[in-house]
């Protein structure tokens, strides 16, 4: 299935994701580059909320330019496979060499800010990411290790203490809305 495709059938959870799947389908309308960072007002990124076998904790990296706990996850750089791209930046993150996907249906869609940073020592403007979030799955259990361009730490959180651990008042409103449709599954 296409990116847009999968985007168009993808049932919203929220009042939230519906306008950020209809900003996301006007994007791709507007613009004939969104799945490269080429497109410097927004491009597409996918990122992972990764749990163990029982779905009571979530893997989390500390994000070195956001100098807070966060989800793994990249831009498409021309992927227009988020699951893919997904799978890929879960085991560059953290080291995990058995990650899988518990669906490979999107399972949460967010239109994220993101302010101007240094890159590799090259400045990066303030833009937005067309983001599809993947559930996927690992065992806790298994050694991870940092990515030390990106990250300087990975770390196995229970659900709330996931949400409490991130510095970014925002990203607080993501993982609570991730971890209550987890804890929808679950029923």
């Amino acid at each position: 299935m296409n990116l847009r495709k999968e985007i168009e059938n993808y049932l919203p959870y929220n009042c939230e994701e519906e306008k950020d799947k209809e900003i996301m389908i006007k994007y791709m309308d507007t613009f004939d580059d969104v799945l490269t960072r080429n497109n410097e007002i927004g491009h597409f990124t996918s990122s992972c909320w990764i749990v163990n076998k029982d779905k009571t904790k979530v893997l989390m990296a500390y994000h070195n330019i956001y100098d807070s706990w966060a989800w793994t996850g990249g831009h498409a750089d021309g992927d227009g496979d988020l699951l893919h791209v997904s799978l890929k930046e879960a085991k560059e993150e953290t080291g995990l060499k058995d990650v899988r996907p518990l669906s490979d249906e999107i399972f949460s869609l967010e239109v994220l800010g993101v302010d101007g940073h240094i890159k590799r020592g090259k400045y990066v403007p303030s833009h937005i990411h067309l983001n599809a979030t993947y559930l996927l799955c690992a065992d806790e259990t298994e050694m991870t290790h940092i990515k030390a361009d990106e990250n300087s730490a990975v770390k196995w959180f229970e659900l709330d203490k996931a949400v409490k651990a991130s510095n970014e008042p925002y990203m607080k409103k993501i993982y609570s809305k991730l971890n209550k449709k987890l804890k929808d599954l679950k029923k």
